[in-house]
C-alpha cells in the first residue's frame, strides 16, 4: 500500500506532480523564495475570475441527478472558473446541503457507552459510507463519497484507555475502509476493502490521549480522500483538560472538475460557511480548537487568526504548549489544538494564509461579545467591511 498518485483515478490529469509540488523540489533545491511563492498558491501573473454567467455554468458539476459516480469521473474535464462572488453569495440550506457546518464545530460523538466486566469502558459506534451529492455553493455541485452522509464525517470521541468498537456499513457503490491514525494491532488498521454491501468491525484500545485522524485507506487513495472519506478522532487524557469552549476545524479542499486544482478550499467543507454565519464566542473565555488538515493536491493548508496569538500543542499528545503563534502550517494528516482567549469584543478574521485559499472560500469570523452582552459586535465579517465581492 503507497501514498502515491495513480494517475488514472483522474483521467483529465496528466501523469506527474501538480505544479504547486514541483516547488517542493526547487525548495529542496535551493530556492526558497520560489517554493514560498509556490506554496502560498500565488501565480505568476494576475488571474482573472470570471462573472461571465455562460463561464460560470460551464463549470458546474451539471450532470443529470441520477448520472453514477462513475460515470461522472469518467467524463473529461470541463472548463471552470468560479467567481469569488458566486461562492460568497451565501450558504446553501442544511436540508440541500445534508448537514450542518455550524453544528459540525461541536458535535462530538461519545458513542454508546457501556461499562465491561474489567471495569473498562467501552464505546460504540456506527459509520456508514454513502454515496452523496452535495451542494458546496449555490449551483455547486459535487458527487462525494461520505462517512454518515457529512464531511467531515463523526467527530469520534473517547478516552484513553476505553475499548473502541466501530462497525463500518459500505453502502456506497466502491470498496472503502477506515483507517484510524494512533496506536492499535495491525489487524484493525484499516488496509483491507470492504466490499459494496458489506461491513466489518474494527476494534481497539484508544490512545494515546491527542488529537487523531480516521480516513480511507483503500486505493486510488488520492480518490477516496480528494471525495470526502474522513473525519475527527479525539482522544481525551484520562485527566480532562481544563474547561474551554471547544471546536472541531477540518481544512479540506474540493477539485470540483479532476484538473488536479483544487476549486474549493474550507473548513468543514462549506466555503465562507463562518464567514456568513460567525462562530459566536465570549471575552474571557478559553477556546479550544481541534485543527486538522486533509487538504489534497496542495502541500500545506494554514490557519492564521487576527489580533491575537494561540498556544499551539501539535497533535495534543502533550501537556505543554510548542508555541504561542498567530499561524500554524500543517500537511496533509497533521493537526493541531489551539488555545486562545478574546480580552476585547468585536468581529475577528481567521483564514488561510495562502491568499488563493482564502479567496476561494477559506475565511470565517468570530463574533466575540462581553458577557450578557445582547448587541451584535462589528467588525471583520460585518455588512459591507470587507466591500462587495469584486470579481
Amino acid at each position: 500500500m503507497q501514498y502515491n498518485r495513480a494517475p488514472h483515478s483522474h483521467p483529465g490529469r496528466t501523469p506527474g506532480l501538480p505544479a504547486r509540488r514541483w516547488f517542493w523540489i526547487v525548495f529542496s533545491c535551493g530556492a526558497p523564495f520560489a517554493a514560498l511563492f509556490g506554496l502560498a498558491g500565488i501565480p505568476s501573473a494576475p488571474v482573472a475570475l470570471s462573472t461571465d454567467p455562460a463561464h460560470i455554468m460551464a463549470g458546474m458539476m451539471t450532470h443529470a441527478p441520477g448520472a453514477s459516480s462513475a460515470a461522472v469521473l469518467g467524463a473529461s474535464p470541463t472548463p471552470r472558473a468560479l467567481s469569488m462572488a458566486q461562492l460568497m453569495a451565501g450558504r446553501v440550506p442544511t436540508s440541500t446541503l445534508g448537514f450542518d457546518p455550524d453544528a459540525l464545530l461541536t458535535d462530538f460523538d461519545r458513542g454508546q457507552v457501556t461499562r465491561l466486566p474489567t471495569g473498562q469502558i467501552r464505546r460504540d459506534y456506527t459509520i456508514v459510507e454513502r454515496d452523496q451529492r452535495i451542494e458546496l455553493a449555490p449551483g455547486v455541485f459535487f458527487d462525494a463519497w461520505t462517512y454518515n452522509g457529512r464531511i467531515p464525517g463523526p467527530t469520534l470521541r473517547a478516552t484513553e484507555g476505553d475499548l473502541v468498537h466501530v462497525t463500518f456499513i459500505n453502502t456506497g457503490s466502491a470498496p472503502h475502509s477506515i483507517h484510524f491514525h494512533g496506536i492499535h494491532p495491525a489487524d484493525q488498521d484499516g488496509l483491507e476493502a470492504v466490499a459494496p454491501g458489506a461491513q466489518r468491525v474494527y476494534e481497539f484500545t484508544a490512545g494515546p490521549a491527542g488529537l487523531h485522524l480516521y480516513h480511507c485507506h483503500i486505493e486510488p487513495l488520492e480518490e477516496h480522500i480528494d471525495r470526502g472519506l474522513y473525519g475527527v478522532f479525539i482522544v481525551d487524557p484520562r485527566v480532562p483538560r481544563k474547561p474551554a469552549q471547544e471546536l472541531v476545524m477540518m481544512m479540506n479542499a474540493f477539485d470540483l472538475d479532476s484538473d488536479g486544482e483544487n476549486d474549493i478550499y474550507a473548513v468543514n467543507s462549506v466555503p465562507f460557511a463562518y464567514y456568513h454565519h460567525p462562530i459566536p464566542l465570549t471575552v474571557g473565555t478559553k477556546v479550544r480548537i481541534y485543527l486538522a488538515n486533509m487538504t489534497d493536491l496542495d502541500p500545506i493548508n494554514s490557519f492564521h487568526l487576527h489580533a491575537n496569538l494561540f498556544r499551539l500543542f501539535r497533535t495534543g499528545t502533550l501537556g505543554q504548549p510548542d508555541e504561542y503563534t498567530d499561524t500554524v502550517m500543517l500537511s496533509q494528516g497533521e493537526r493541531s489544538v489551539l488555545e486562545f482567549t478574546y480580552t476585547m469584543p468585536g468581529e475577528y478574521m481567521f483564514h488561510a494564509h495562502q491568499p488563493e485559499f482564502s479567496a476561494k472560500g477559506w475565511m470565517g469570523c468570530f463574533s466575540v461579545r462581553a458577557a450578557g452582552a445582547n448587541v451584535a459586535p462589528t467588525g471583520a465579517c460585518s455588512a459591507g467591511a470587507m466591500g462587495t465581492p469584486t470579481p
